[in-house]
């Protein structure tokens, strides 16, 4: 069978797709979120990756979770309520704090719909760009479930308790002019645009040197949940390795020779 997840690179930029067009990309069973998982954890080793694209192949971007194994109460959704709690803790929970310490900037293009788990994963991204004609849903209650993959931290956070509470409660998908309204996405492109921008996105990112980009998207990460002060010590801390590294005086010495650095991600 192939891989959940397919992985190409360009250069510093990887494009990582979700694959299983002919289920809207569902994420149910327990090997597809360790493939994330893993894909996470071997982005963070490799200090040669300097961006992200996280897309679907096919029509979707990801439908989230497969009612069908609802139904049939099999897979993670089978045994008993403990049985139940553990499998979401130790298979589709595991993807939101890999991503979340995913340090490597990520960027989500929605190219289509983005329902339940899906939505969550593309709010764990840093960047989110939508395309014209995708809806996104924090669907969860219309199933007589509850958001079960961080939507009920990721989603407020980003757009705010109010409308958050109006995507939860009522679970009605939004299109991407409401998304793009909301602050839930960056930009809404033409469909056949989307990866365009997102890899030119990307290649933006990916210029510049990778461990100052790693630490300045771990930098706001914790700055999220951080008092001022101790914010600044932890800038002070990753300045002063910043200061040390061969890229910063490359880019020092080329903007003081008005040319194009040529970093060596040292």
């Amino acid at each position: 069978m192939e891989p959940f997840l397919l992985v190409e690179r360009d250069g510093p930029v990887v494009i990582a797709r979700f694959n299983r067009p002919d289920e809207r990309n569902t994420i149910t069973e327990v090997a597809h979120s360790e493939e994330i998982v893993d894909f996470c954890r071997h982005m963070v080793r490799d200090t040669s990756v300097r961006a992200i694209v996280l897309t679907g192949n096919g029509k979707a971007f990801s439908a989230g979770g497969n009612v069908k194994y609802m139904a049939e109460r099999s897979g993670m959704f089978g045994g008993s309520p403990y049985e139940i709690r553990n499998s979401y803790r130790t298979s589709v929970q595991m993807i939101g704090p890999a991503i979340h310490e995913l340090e490597v900037p990520i960027i989500a293009a929605i190219n289509g719909p983005a329902i339940g788990l899906g939505l969550d994963i593309s709010c764990m991204c840093d960047i989110r760009l939508m395309a014209d004609t995708a809806v996104v849903a924090e669907s969860y209650v219309k199933l007589g479930i509850i958001p079960g993959g961080g939507g009920g931290w990721l989603l407020p956070r980003l757009i705010g308790p109010q409308r958050a509470n109006i995507m939860t409660l009522t679970g009605e998908a939004i299109n991407a002019a409401t998304a793009l309204e909301y602050g839930l996405v960056a930009e809404v492109l033409p469909a056949d645009k989307l990866m365009d921008r997102a890899l030119e996105l990307a290649g933006k990112i990916a210029a510049n040197p990778g461990h100052a980009t790693r630490m300045a998207k771990r930098l706001m990460r914790e700055g999220a949940d951080m008092k001022l002060p101790t914010l600044l010590e932890m800038a002070a801390g990753y300045q002063s390795l910043a200061h040390y590294t061969e890229d910063h005086h490359e880019a020092i010495a080329a903007f003081l020779g008005k040319r194009a650095p040529e970093f060596q991600n040292k």
